[in-house]
């Protein structure tokens, strides 16, 4: 139990750190956000836990097809923010990022790659 609990602690720190971050420097915070802090927290939380090798290649390799459909709404969250406010933004960037998901897992099933 304590395990899980060093897990969420230390998890939780760095969204604090890269939040209060960002606060004081927009780049500096976003620089921090775009390295894949929390997908490598998690890689190493599967690694102490002895999770099998082929287990985390396949985690690290579906990290990467999943972050793809969510670009297009960062280019557009800039733009929209202004016009439509935080809390219409957040929800088309939910709705249009779950939408250029499926689109994307639809495009990928041709090459043969399953996300669904």
């Amino acid at each position: 139990m304590s395990w899980i609990v060093t897990k969420y602690f230390l998890t939780a720190a760095v969204v604090v750190f890269v939040s209060e971050l960002a606060k004081r420097s927009g780049k500096l915070g976003a620089f921090v956000v775009a390295l894949p802090l929390i997908m490598l927290l998690a890689l190493i939380w599967l690694h102490i836990e002895n999770q099998p090798q082929a287990k985390i290649a396949n985690f690290a390799s579906y990290t990467f097809w999943y972050v793809i459909p969510t670009l297009p709404m960062l280019l557009a969250f800039p733009v929209l923010l202004p016009r439509i406010g935080f809390w219409l933004t957040l929800l088309v960037y939910i709705v249009v990022t779950v939408v250029c998901f499926g689109l994307f897992a639809l495009a990928l099933r041709h090459f043969g790659i399953e996300l669904l």
